[in-house]
């Protein structure tokens, strides 16, 4: 692709707006229309294998090849590949089925950018682990669904304060940033594949459904505290790929400016898309009554 190309291919990704007409309540034909349509609608064809990787200075390499997040990096987007992959073969509607399979395709995509970051700076990382998939595909797809949305929220933030303080070099978040607005794309697909599912299940599921959602934060907020070492076939989990990402960055870490950045690039990155789309507002309600009690670090 030529400079032009990446830009409309660019935009195309970040901003969307389904031609079917009227209102979109979830559990409609309309509301599964829009949903199921896009990811492919705005797919972003950039290639691993042609992505600029920029030489760096050694003592930026030296730093950001110390960051102790690559395995768990390569290692989560397999995972997330293979259980959302898993879900898909479970699930009867064609257009749901295929849109779950593109997306489970972006994520191996992710892993290969990573594979290809790693071998450019030759950081080196732990032989893939052997991952054996949950025996309930549902429970696997929403802990990865909910753990996106929770980790690229903080995501957001914390690759917006490293590019504005030079910790990754501008070159390099250019490099990246399709990867960050893409994971934005998965947690906006999934947060309306949930209002749909919720919408259309028989009411008699219910109330099974929100205890095992409230089950899979329970798991995640367990993760994310450290005590469930090693309970997902590696050390750590999903939670240390953001955890110990803002740990490499504590020195400049304030936690009142993160979580006004992590608002500030949530918003800007959900405010392409159709407006009748539901956004995440989890993590944007916990974090603004979390703001309330923190006060920024005195300069």
């Amino acid at each position: 692709m030529d400079d032009t190309a990446l830009e409309i291919a660019d935009y195309a990704a970040r901003h969307w707006t389904s031609p079917e007409p009227g209102p979109a309540k979830p559990g409609s034909v309309e509301h599964y229309r829009i949903f199921t349509s896009l990811l492919g609608a705005t797919y972003n064809p950039y290639k691993p294998a042609v992505l600029n990787w920029p030489k760096l200075p050694s003592e930026t390499q030296a730093r950001i090849t110390s960051l102790p997040i690559w395995d768990i990096a390569v290692q989560t987007e397999n995972k997330a590949s293979m259980r959302i992959d898993a879900f898909a073969k479970t699930v009867k509607e064609k257009e749901l089925r295929e849109a779950l399979l593109h997306m489970a395709g972006e994520e191996r995509r992710h892993r290969d950018v990573l594979s290809r970051l790693v071998a450019a700076y030759d950081i080196k990382v732990k032989p893939d682990e052997e991952y054996v998939l949950p025996r309930d595909a549902e429970w696997g797809f929403l802990v990865t669904g909910y753990s996106e949305c929770i980790d690229s929220f903080f995501a957001y933030g914390l690759f917006e304060m490293a590019r504005r303080s030079g910790y990754f070099p501008a070159d390099l978040v250019e490099t990246f940033e399709p990867v960050v607005q893409e994971e934005g794309r998965h947690i906006l697909f999934f947060t309306n594949f949930i209002a749909w599912y919720r919408a259309t299940m028989p009411w008699w599921k219910r109330p099974f459904f929100e205890l095992k959602v409230a089950a899979v934060y329970a798991y995640l907020v367990w993760e994310r505290m450290g005590i469930a070492k090693d309970v997902d076939g590696l050390e750590g989990g999903e939670a240390s790929f953001t955890m110990t990402g803002s740990e490499a960055i504590a020195d400049e870490l304030d936690p009142a400016k993160l979580i006004d950045l992590c608002l500030e690039q949530d918003k800007i990155r959900m405010a392409g898309y159709d407006a009748r789309l539901k956004r995440p507002i989890t993590m944007p309600i916990l974090a603004r009554i979390a703001r309330v009690f923190i006060r920024p670090k005195k300069s």
